[in-house]
């Protein structure tokens, strides 16, 4: 008669943790922090409104009732779900990423979309988790020694380069940047040597002319306006201006809720979306601006938490790659409405308004909740049990 588990590690071990004692392994407090900050977004959004609910913050607030549902579920899947079908995963983001291509639909000047009818999807947004999921996958497969052969990254470099390339072509080279920048950081962890960086950083530099030359029209643009914002002031220079202004009227504690005069009185472009930080700081100021980055800090550090404990591999890549991710959205979100950075159309993560970024979203704070759940879990290299 075998022994029963003596311990939770135990039952981990062998795959028999019951419903409850998943759920009474997901970190709540982490989900609690999600929701403050979704919350911020749903009362920003109605503000952007005019004190509306109606068109964007009713439709988030029950995107985020989904995409909550959604999170839970993911978390209880066992993560060996996830590491078997990892590839699968990515060879479908990749399909849609090409369909695309082929007949996405145009909007605001870029081909991004597809419609279903009864949904418009980003693929781009589905390969943000896919690709740091298949590395993960593929990392978590290969020795030090293995890491170590320059051989060996040729397969996960072509798995970042061609994705990259096809959301290039839409054009969307802020999510483009967002997967180069979160894949370099699960080569770091992977244990990928600083001298191979610094190799593909001279190389990328030395293809900045070419670069440049491919570069769309408007996307120059957007460069030269970063270096000098007043050179056309009422053009392309038009949008950072104004968020500037919008920034330094907030002052230190901002002009009171629904009071922003550059977003209603709609001098500010795209405040529901890019641009919703600036509107944030002009209603709540300086303090504002500060708690809602530390919201966003406490999220982070959550996530690499759970990517620090967790006994495996695969588990930390993917917690840790699915971490900045959600680090690079607000960085870059806030970098660019700031002039810190040229702007690329990156939008603030559970604030600004997006059915398939919030979603999707969601589903990889419910991987990384699934990390957290099977933490203890011994992952083989293989996917299975522990390596003989």
């Amino acid at each position: 008669m075998p022994m029963p588990f003596r311990t939770l590690q135990d039952r981990l071990h062998h795959q028999d943790m019951s419903l409850g004692e998943k759920l009474r392994q997901i970190s709540w407090t982490y989900i609690l922090l999600i929701s403050v900050v979704a919350a911020i977004g749903f009362f920003m959004l109605y503000s952007a409104a005019n004190g509306q609910w109606d068109p964007w913050a009713e439709r988030q607030v029950a995107r985020f009732a989904i995409g909550i549902v959604a999170m839970i579920l993911l978390a209880m899947v066992n993560i060996r779900i996830y590491l078997r079908y990892a590839y699968v995963f990515y060879a479908f983001s990749l399909v849609l990423l090409v369909a695309v291509d082929v007949r996405g639909v145009i909007g605001m000047g870029a081909q991004r979309w597809i419609d279903f009818g009864f949904i418009r999807l980003q693929p781009s947004e589905l390969m943000k988790i896919a690709l740091v999921l298949t590395l993960a996958r593929y990392f978590h497969g290969l020795s030090i020694e293995d890491i170590g052969r320059p051989t060996s990254l040729i397969a996960p470099l072509l798995m970042t380069i061609v994705p990259v390339l096809l959301i290039f072509k839409q054009p969307d080279l802020g999510t483009a940047l967002m997967l180069v920048m979160a894949s370099g950081i699960v080569f770091f962890a992977a244990g990928v040597r600083l001298w191979k960086f610094a190799l593909v950083l001279i190389a990328g530099l030395a293809a900045v002319p070419v670069g440049w030359g491919v570069l769309h029209d408007y996307q120059r643009n957007r460069v030269l306006t970063f270096l000098n914002p007043e050179r056309d002031p009422l053009g392309a220079g038009y949008h950072i201006l104004q968020s500037k202004i919008a920034l330094g009227s907030g002052g230190m504690f901002g002009r009171g809720f629904m009071q922003g005069t550059q977003s209603h009185l709609n001098f500010l472009p795209e405040k529901q979306t890019d641009f919703i930080f600036t509107m944030l700081a002009e209603e709540f100021g300086m303090v504002g601006g500060l708690t809602l980055l530390a919201l966003y800090t406490l999220i982070v550090i959550f996530g690499l938490v759970i990517a620090l404990r967790c006994r495996h591999h695969f588990g930390r890549l993917l917690a840790l790659g699915l971490t900045a991710n959600f680090f690079l959205y607000v960085f870059i979100n806030i970098a660019m409405v700031m002039g810190l950075i040229p702007v690329v159309g990156v939008p603030l993560p559970l604030i600004s308004y997006g059915g398939t970024v919030m979603l999707t979203l969601m589903c990889g704070f419910g991987v990384v909740q699934s990390v957290n759940v099977h933490r203890d879990l011994q992952l083989g290299r293989r996917g299975g049990g522990e390596d003989p």
